[in-house]
């Protein structure tokens, strides 16, 4: 995998679990600017997507994106919003991580 590919992807996913969290926030207290600034964080993180899924592929950067995001979003409902996964859930979320990485390794030749 790249180094700016990783770079890129793990900015997103930073701009992301933002928009996420602001979301979350929003839902606690009503204040129509926190869902301004969700929406706001939400676009950054798509156009930064355009720029993974030219150098990594469609399938590459929204799969990778999306995993990260998965495993980011529970941590910090869990510490930050107290929220709880069921056993089965938290399964599902390590057969992601074991997907990203299999999906991450490198290869010899891209599709």
């Amino acid at each position: 995998m790249n180094p700016q590919f990783f770079l890129w992807l793990v900015g997103a996913m930073a701009i992301f679990i933002s928009g996420a969290t602001a979301s979350r926030a929003y839902i606690a207290n009503n204040n129509m600017l926190v869902l301004i600034l969700s929406l706001a964080l939400y676009c950054i993180g798509n156009l930064m997507m355009v720029r993974l899924m030219r150098e990594g592929g469609l399938g590459l950067a929204i799969s990778a994106s999306s995993i990260a995001q998965l495993v980011v979003v529970n941590v910090i409902a869990f510490i930050v919003f107290g929220e709880r996964l069921s056993l089965q859930q938290l399964a599902g979320v390590g057969l992601g991580i074991v997907a990203m990485i299999l999906m991450l390794l490198p290869t010899q030749g891209r599709a």
